[in-house]
């Protein structure tokens, strides 16, 4: 599974992917888990099963679902108290369900 995460910057959930890199290893799934700033989605969401958007940017949440129903690709926002925690195994669990949702 391709996992895209988007933040203002793109630097702000690099901890998050770490963590979330490192709960997929121990369970020796094969994903690909990244994040890019906002302006850059529209370039990388053809490489992406999901979207997490990091809750620093749920005002973009409409835009970009409407690009995720464009492409096929679910979006959904983080949530607040799992990315304040920098909970990976949590935020990847979310993802797991939303991809298998879709």
């Amino acid at each position: 599974m391709n996992i895209l995460l988007c933040c203002s910057a793109g630097m702000s959930t690099s901890l998050l992917v770490s963590k979330m890199k490192r709960c997929a290893a121990e369970q020796k799934l094969d994903y690909h888990i990244w994040a890019v700033p906002i302006d850059a989605v529209s370039r990388e969401i053809n490489n992406a099963d999901v979207l997490l958007l990091g809750p620093q940017v749920r005002y973009m949440f409409n835009e970009f679902k409407n690009l995720g129903e464009e492409k096929g690709v679910p979006v959904i926002v983080i949530d607040t108290v799992q990315y304040g925690k920098m909970n990976g195994r949590e935020v990847l669990l979310t993802a797991e369900q939303l991809y298998q949702d879709k």
